[in-house]
């Protein structure tokens, strides 16, 4: 039997791990929520307790020496290995658990309303819920299912589509009942402040208020004012509080457009290029639980899915549209 010494701290071998998939000390430390510093450090100290560098650092470039890449299989192997007998200690006692990987607005804003409709259909699975905007590898056997927001043709082939997302304008009913600032045509957003998701890299053209005027046939509207924020589940609060005018993400805001929190001055929408997927690790998808949840995570986007057809049907009838007649779609 090895001596301690001899074995390597987990959480070294851990950052070593996320580090030779990502190839970025940044990336790995975002993955385990540390510094890139404090990633390095642990990198360095492994190495010092190996006795042989495990990258090398290059200006912008990270890459694995012979030693580096010898080790990572094994260490891949054993985090695994461990992951399963943690998993199986689990289901003796009695536990069953799905660890779910996902972003942020899709946690806050869809999921977590509806959860109570798993828990209530199986009581005896625990949900731990990990929301965040990094890609995970499921392999790992740390996380079990991963709902991920991609464009189809990027999505894994063994992905479940739960569906896609439309776009829609959305303000809270207060606002929309405010005669000093109707909202009765899309020129009526001059009176009103817009609400924007901070995307300095270009990654959601499809929710820019420039991109959705300009394709309904408003190019030179100027609003009352602007708001932006770094997320879209905070975007929506304000939304909600009657700080302006947003563009909707159905089935994002479905729940709130149900509550009554959101309505829709105008049914005019718009299909995203992207989707919503469910996926889960290998290790993970023969487990019960874990086809039970993909299986409740289906069924909850079909209701949704009709549900949301139903009151744009409705609100057609109701509300007709005031655009201009000719309308580009956004790609």
């Amino acid at each position: 039997m090895p001596k301690p010494r001899e074995i390597p701290s987990l959480d070294f071998l851990k950052g070593f791990d996320a580090a030779a998939r990502h190839l970025s000390f940044t990336q790995a430390g975002a993955e385990m929520c540390l510094t890139q510093s404090a990633l390095s450090r642990q990198i360095k100290t492994l190495e010092e307790q190996i006795g042989h560098p495990l990258f090398v650092r290059g200006h912008r470039a990270l890459r694995l020496t012979e030693a580096g890449a010898a080790l990572q299989p094994v260490v891949r192997a054993v985090l695994a290995e461990l992951a399963r007998a943690v998993a199986s200690i689990r289901a003796r006692r009695g536990v069953r658990r799905v660890s779910l990987s996902t972003t942020i607005s899709f946690a806050s804003l869809w999921l977590i309303p509806r959860l109570p409709k798993f828990r209530q259909a199986h009581p005896d699975v625990e949900v731990f819920v990990s929301a965040d905007n990094q890609i995970v590898d499921l392999e790992r056997g740390e996380i079990d299912v991963a709902v991920r927001f991609a464009a189809q043709e990027r999505a894994p082939a063994n992905a479940t589509c739960l569906f896609g997302e439309r776009v829609v304008p959305v303000v809270s009913p207060a606002l929309l009942q405010d005669r000093a600032r109707p909202l009765r045509r899309l020129a009526d957003l001059k009176w009103h402040v817009l609400l924007h998701l901070e995307d300095p890299l270009g990654r959601t053209p499809w929710i820019d208020w420039n991109t959705w005027l300009i394709s309904s046939g408003v190019s030179d509207l100027k609003p009352a004012g602007n708001l932006r924020f770094s997320q879209y589940d905070l975007l929506l609060q304000a939304a909600v509080s009657g700080q302006g005018v947003a563009l909707g993400r159905s089935p994002l805001i479905d729940h709130a457009v149900a509550r009554g929190d959101l309505v829709m001055p105008w049914p005019k929408r718009y299909d995203s290029p992207r989707g919503y997927f469910a996926l889960s690790g290998s290790q993970a998808s023969g487990r019960p639980e874990v086809q039970q949840f993909i299986a409740w995570l289906r069924e909850e986007a079909a209701a949704g899915s009709d549900a949301s057809a139903a009151t744009v049907v409705g609100e057609a009838k109701a509300n007709p549209p005031r655009v201009a007649k000719r309308t580009v779609k956004p790609r």
